[in-house]
């Protein structure tokens, strides 16, 4: 058959890597094909390839059967090639309409813009992916989730023929994520062909055609997504068994506790929020988007100032105002946004795992010590399996997984008592993701508190001791963790709004 787009023998070299070795894959009108592999695999590489951002090495690249060399993303997108990044690209300081359609922009006579004509063929493009948003809206307003939405409302604004989604749902909720698989049920009716890059396993039964596995750059194999194991699919990626089990979680009820929080607020975001965390107690915090997670951590980190309640630390209450303040008191927090708000991702590895503690690396003149630099940052990448060429790599060069270990050796580093992880395996690979889940439940073992905000209910219910599910800025109940609580408990917590709230909003309207 003539394909939608094939790949033969594809090469990609970077300085000291061969990024991809002969590698083939093939896309149909009308499928979703799923491009899986480990962090490094070659994946996104690939997918640059055909989308115009990198030019290969060497290999072929046919649509609809005709040779062709896209040589950048214009030249893709005239061949009806769309991507979804991993890694957001839009302009923060633009509304999310000018976001859309940058670059496309209705004009009136004279060339005017017609913002009119802008926002509504927005909305049109919100609207068929049940996106409830002000095209006017600016982006740096919104929510990491819902500036996911907006890239891929921009993708298809291009009404694109073949359509790239790379961890499309890394940041969204399962709500969000059934719409979206809505409009790609849609896209495949309308003969688009989809490539699917995530490493969400369960979605790949539920949305998948076929299968195609990478692993160090090489083509392993191209499998039937309802024919294949979801285990044997995990063997290919990572070249062994990775286990699935859930570990027993112990019981540390009788712990102390390390933090507590008495009646938090902050506008309608956090309303009057109570909970503690015990010393080697892992608590999970579940929701839908916009439910409050992450208010209340960045409020506990002082990113973000409380209008009232209390903050207590090993039982003393503590004055959080700024993030510097907290790191004092021994709370570090992971952000949902490990390159903005985690990393200096042009520094190196070094760099990064001192810059929480640079007085330990200071002299007296104010010269940092570079030898005892090296002798830390390489103690922690040992420690914590970080896979780096040297501790001098850029950090912007290493996967997500070791990116996120990164973050962490920097906290451990400032021995925070308290850790705060907000999405902790956010677009990391299943192999990685069980490395991180090891050592989270390590930390914990060692004494330490940790609170998880994720997303994936499995992921909170797998490492929890105990369950805070929110909605709309209160703590609707505290669940068990393990396998003593169902996903449809979580859920029903998660969708249940304050009854006295909701009677006061009846009556208003």
């Amino acid at each position: 058959m003539t394909f939608l787009v094939e790949m033969r023998r594809i090469e990609k070299r970077f300085p000291g890597v061969h990024a991809l070795k002969a590698v083939q894959f093939e896309l149909k009108p009308g499928e979703v094909h799923a491009l899986m592999g480990e962090n490094g695999a070659g994946k996104s590489t690939l997918m640059k390839i055909m989308s115009g951002i990198y030019l290969r090495d060497g290999g072929e690249m046919f649509v609809d059967g005709k040779p062709v060399s896209p040589d950048s993303p214009r030249a893709a997108q005239d061949l009806g090639i769309g991507i979804i990044h991993q890694e957001l690209s839009l302009m923060n300081d633009l509304t999310a309409a000018q976001n859309v359609l940058i670059g496309r922009e209705p004009r009136r006579s004279f060339g005017r813009l017609d913002d009119a004509a802008l926002n509504a063929r927005t909305a049109e493009i919100f609207a068929s992916l049940n996106l409830a948003m002000d095209p006017r809206t600016q982006v740096s307003t919104q929510t990491i989730a819902r500036q996911q939405l907006i890239e891929i409302a921009k993708a298809l604004s291009y009404n694109p023929r073949v359509l790239i989604m790379d961890e499309p749902t890394a940041a969204l909720n399962d709500t969000e994520i059934s719409e979206l698989f809505k409009v790609i049920e849609k896209l495949k009716a309308d003969g688009v062909g989809i490539v699917y890059i995530s490493h969400r396993m369960d979605e790949i039964k539920r949305i998948a055609d076929r299968v195609t596995i990478l692993r160090d750059g090489s083509y392993i194999d191209t499998v039937e997504a309802a024919d294949t194991p979801l285990r044997k699919i995990i063997q290919l990626m990572v070249g062994r068994e990775v286990s699935q089990n859930t570990p027993a979680i112990p019981d540390t009820s009788q712990n102390p506790v390390a933090l507590e929080v008495r009646n938090l607020s902050r506008g309608k975001e956090v309303c009057d929020v109570s909970f503690d965390v015990r010393k080697g107690e892992i608590l999970g915090f579940a929701g839908l988007m916009g439910a409050g997670r992450t208010e209340v951590a960045r409020i506990i980190f002082g990113a973000d100032p409380r209008d009232g309640g209390e903050i207590l630390v090993n039982g003393q209450p503590v004055d959080i105002r700024t993030p510097h303040a907290a790191v004092e008191v021994g709370i570090g927090y992971l952000s949902e946004d490990r390159k903005h708000f985690g990393l200096a991702v042009d520094m190196t590895v070094r760099a990064n795992i001192a810059m929480a503690h640079l007085a330990q690396f200071t002299n007296r003149t104010g010269v940092l010590d570079e030898g005892a630099m090296k002798v830390t940052a390489v103690d922690y990448i040992q420690k914590l399996g970080i896979r780096t060429p040297s501790d001098m790599q850029d950090v912007r060069l290493l996967s997500g997984g070791n990116q996120q270990k990164v973050v962490i050796a920097k906290w451990l580093l400032r021995d925070c008592d308290v850790l705060i992880f907000d999405e902790p395996t956010r677009g990391i690979d299943i192999g990685a993701k069980s490395e991180i889940y090891a050592l989270l439940e390590d930390l914990a073992a060692q004494g330490r508190a940790i609170i998880v905000i994720s997303s994936e209910l499995p992921e909170v219910m797998r490492l929890s001791h105990r369950i805070a599910v929110m909605c709309e800025g209160r703590l609707t109940g505290i669940l068990p963790g393990g396998e003593d609580t169902t996903q449809e408990q979580i859920m029903e917590l998660a969708t249940r709004r304050n009854s006295a709230l909701s009677a006061m909003e009846d009556l208003q309207q």
